[in-house]
């Protein structure tokens, strides 16, 4: 089960023998958030190529607001606007908006300019909170909550998206509020544990609370885990990095394929679903980065760059006219590429950025009516000449991160 269906809305390990000792300090230093109440990283200053991605995110945010801006900060799901189509976006496109706002903040030379944006769009990501699920504890319902909006079941996914956008925001900003919130999100995250011994493959983070759903997804427990280690790295809670390494180890044991990549997710019978999306294998590449800056142990950055080039290998494969990329959805590559730039930082090396540039490129020139500055993707889409608010989102974070200057994609979740 992917996003492609979300919209609609259809003990733990010990962690004694886990050391911090650094065994390469730049790869620490790298791979670690920036601790609370640092000085902001330094940015170099734009260069021609990271302009021209900049001034295309800027033409693409701008047809974000044109096309879909709604009242109160929110956004419409697609346009043109379907007759059933709801006042605003559900919390999972909206959040990716909110994301895109984060990323054009940080592009060099420019980014200033949209810091009031991203203001906004903190704000009326709080339109979509909920004082409590299923567990008992709050997050970000499916749909807004009133009076703007009915609310609904809360998915762990989009809850995780949100957190680790607060992570980003504190690593670029400092700002407490954000790790107080993420924090929040990781306790709703834990509580989404499946403890039923009696289920096949037990454990495992849920996808969502909703009743008609009882699948375990790599996307809910690798971006789990992923949110636990910033955490920890931020404030030293083994706890954090307990359940990190549960998730992380779970996942692992499921749904991964021995040549690295990931299946997306298991039901209570045990029966796998296959599908390789490439958000399920760009998450992973950061958790193992993550792993090996605190823990000191090269085996975890070793196994990034083993998944990041079998992803790139797969990926890269040709279909049809396309590559098997191009088939994926925007909003899965945004996520996709952004933990492969943050792995490029620690390691070096271009492949990963040329190929984002590559596809960053095509996109432009195949997918983008320069009428109106909107993006459509499949083969029904360019009949209606629809587009869903989700992929103008995800190809802002694309463009707007190619804008950025490297030496900050360190702080990208």
């Amino acid at each position: 089960m992917s996003h492609v269906e979300h919209s609609p809305k259809t003990p733990p390990p010990t962690t004694s023998r886990l050391t911090r000792r650094t065994f390469a300090a730049g790869l620490v230093g790298a791979a670690a958030a920036v601790p609370l109440g640092a000085a902001p990283a330094h940015a170099a200053g734009p260069t021609p190529s990271t302009t021209r991605w900049a001034r295309r995110a800027a033409t693409s945010y701008a047809a974000l607001r044109t096309y879909f801006a709604a009242d109160h900060g929110l956004y419409r799901e697609q346009y043109p606007v379907g007759p059933d189509d709801r006042p605003y976006s559900y919390e999972w496109p909206f959040s990716q908006a909110h994301v895109a706002a984060l990323d054009l903040s940080g592009m060099a030379g420019v980014g200033a300019r949209y810091r009031d944006a991203l203001s906004d769009h903190r704000r009326a990501q709080q339109l979509y909170w909920k004082q409590a699920g299923s567990t008992g504890l709050p997050g970000f319902a499916s749909y807004v909550t009133p009076p703007h909006g009915d609310g609904g079941d809360f998915f762990y996914d989009d809850n995780e998206w949100v957190a680790l956008a607060d992570l980003q925001h504190n690593a670029m900003y400092r700002d407490r509020g954000s790790v107080a919130q993420a924090r929040q999100l990781f306790d709703l995250v834990v509580s989404g544990w499946d403890t039923d011994e009696s289920h096949a493959a037990p454990g495992g983070v849920f996808w969502t609370q909703a009743p008609w759903s009882s699948d375990r997804n790599t996307v809910s427990n690798m971006p789990g885990a992923q949110i636990g280690l910033r955490l920890h790295q931020l404030t030293g809670r083994p706890s954090d990095l307990e359940w990190s390494l549960r998730m992380y180890r779970w996942t692992n044991q499921y749904l991964q394929r021995p040549d690295g990549l990931y299946h997306d997710h298991l039901d209570l019978l045990g029966t796998v679903e296959k599908t390789i999306w490439s958000y399920n294998q760009g998450v992973p590449v950061s958790v193992n980065a993550l792993l090996s800056a605190i823990t000191g142990e090269r085996h975890y950055l070793d196994e990034a760059v083993r998944i990041a080039d079998a992803a790139a290998d797969f990926y890269g494969q040709a279909e049809g006219n396309r590559t098997r990329l191009d088939a994926q959805p925007p909003f899965f590559n945004s996520i996709y590429f952004k933990n492969l730039l943050r792995l490029e930082s620690i390691t070096g090396g271009q492949r990963h950025r040329r190929a984002m540039e590559e596809y960053a490129e095509r996109t432009w020139d195949t997918r983008r009516d320069p009428r109106t500055g909107l993006f459509s993707f499949g083969e029904d889409a360019e009949v209606a000449g629809r587009t869903q608010m989700i992929e103008q989102a995800a190809m802002v974070q694309i463009l707007a991160v190619l804008g950025w200057s490297p030496d900050r994609h360190r702080l990208l979740y």
